[in-house]
């Protein structure tokens, strides 16, 4: 009953649309009603204009709940119009303002479809539009108060290794590994440890204790690294989106700078 009320309510505000498609061998007529066909390809569309968990229902489990939608949203309508609720200014005014969405969303389309292509896309990937970033490997010293952490610092400078110190005080999860933590990038870490630790050069170690919520922390870099690029496949799906949302706004700024738009305040009184 819910999906059927989904599709009911899609026909309604007219995000869907019955095509006047010529019958094909592979997209049979699965229903006549008072004469007008409805396609299986008809259904198909309804399905891809319902939410998204909805459309991976295969499509022999939704069908007969969608094409009951659709016989019952021809009935409705073709009632609705010899009643002749379509010539109502209320309902005028809503196909106007469902209309004027609907060209919005269509050409905005069309216009990232003409900009992003598979061959620009491409070219975005090989210009380096996709950044590589510095990783680090860092081992650290975790324990819960300021003044042990200064003692571990002392000892650092008097020469003792880092990895067995931190074998012998850490009390993190690393601890036994000698703090290693392995490479990491930027995000993966809380702020405060992930700023001290890319601050550092290879080689060096904090020279004053860095508070988290998780203690007090004593940090070593190894080494630096440049991130593996992802490889264009990885990376294209983030790249459309990217490119898409460029293209929609650019489209929209070419418009408000051809046009002439004067704003009022909620109450319609001037600025």
């Amino acid at each position: 009953m819910f999906i059927r009320n989904l599709a009911i309510s899609a026909f309604a505000a007219g995000f869907i649309s019955v095509a006047a498609l010529p019958v094909l061998a592979d997209d049979p007529v699965v229903a006549i009603v008072n004469g007008e066909k409805i396609l299986r390809s008809d259904v198909e569309n309804a399905q891809e204009n319902l939410p998204q968990e909805y459309q991976s229902i295969p499509m022999e489990q939704i069908f007969p709940m969608l094409l009951t939608s659709m016989i019952d949203s021809k009935l409705v309508a073709a009632d609705a119009r010899a009643r002749k609720i379509n010539e109502d200014e209320e309902f005028k005014a809503n196909v106007a303002l469902v209309m004027d969405q609907l060209l919005e969303r269509y050409a905005v389309q069309k216009e990232i479809a003409l900009a992003v292509t598979d061959e620009k896309l491409r070219a975005a990937y090989d210009a380096g539009a996709v950044e590589t970033e510095s990783e680090i490997q860092a081992r650290h010293i975790l324990v819960k108060t300021v003044e042990e952490a200064n003692a571990i610092i002392k000892s650092l400078d008097g020469g003792a290794d880092f990895a067995e110190l931190a074998k012998e005080k850490s009390t993190g999860p690393s601890g036994p590994q000698g703090g290693d933590l392995g490479f990491f990038g930027r995000g993966q870490m809380v702020p405060p440890f992930e700023e001290a630790a890319f601050a550092l050069e290879p080689g060096t170690y904090t020279k004053t204790p860095v508070q988290t919520q998780f203690g007090y922390h004593v940090i070593k870099v190894e080494f630096e690294r440049v991130a593996q690029a992802p490889s264009f496949e990885d990376s294209v799906e983030k790249l459309r989106a990217e490119a898409a949302q460029a293209a929609g706004g650019a489209y929209v700024e070419r418009l408000r700078a051809g046009a002439k738009i004067e704003r009022f305040e909620a109450d319609g009184t001037k600025k």
